[in-house]
């Protein structure tokens, strides 16, 4: 308990800010190995799926840290807007390179959302997540209010829908996106764990104590 005291007494003293820095950081330097040459032959789908990966390592990240603080007293709460933001960014970037870099053509975007299946599930995957991105910061929240709380559980099944999206872009069923789905799967149902409970005890009834 005192080495988790003394862990979370060095957390509150890091700022959030160098996440967003090392996120752009990140986003350029691939940028850059894409324009130099450094990705391969075919660099713009190396860096679309290196911006999708990146988007949902963090985001499993950002679900992470509510079960790391209850479950093992590991306090990242700090951190949570901030990668919930820098996942977003990820995304972002992941779906303007696939727009601009490799369709090219607003009429193709539209043409691959409505008959592409992966793409409409990762697009309404984006689209739950932009409300999300724009009601981080304080103005929201106090704007907002307990109906904040209610707006930011669409991270559910924004998170679902991303992991989705990777096991369905992928040709075949592969272990990677599979396992990233899992993980996703298996922190959304942590999160609505009492609601189960709740929901057995409905079904069940309540247990009769013997004297």
């Amino acid at each position: 308990m005192a080495v988790l005291d003394h862990i979370n007494s060095s957390l509150r003293r890091i700022p959030a800010w160098p996440v967003y820095v090392v996120s752009v950081a990140y986003i350029a330097w691939l940028f850059w190995l894409g324009v130099t040459g450094g990705l391969g032959a075919d660099p713009v789908k190396k860096l679309e799926h290196a911006y999708g990966e990146m988007g949902l390592y963090l985001l499993i990240a950002g679900l992470c840290i509510t079960p790391l603080r209850r479950m093992a007293g590991l306090n990242l709460m700090k951190f949570r807007r901030a990668t919930g933001l820098a996942c977003f960014l990820f995304i972002t970037v992941h779906l303007l390179t696939w727009a601009v870099l490799d369709v090219q053509r607003l009429d193709r975007v539209w043409a691959d959302i409505v008959k592409r299946p992966y793409i409409t599930v990762g697009m309404a995957g984006f689209v739950l997540m932009l409300p999300l991105a724009l009601t981080s910061n304080n103005r929201a929240v106090r704007w907002l209010g307990p109906l904040w709380g209610q707006l930011h559980k669409l991270v559910y099944p924004a998170a679902i829908l991303g992991g989705v999206h990777y096991v369905m872009l992928v040709k075949g069923w592969q272990i990677r996106p599979m396992i990233f789905l899992a993980l996703i799967c298996l922190l959304v149902l942590w999160r609505y764990r009492p609601g189960w409970r709740q929901f057995k005890r409905f079904v069940t009834g309540p247990v009769s104590r013997q004297p």
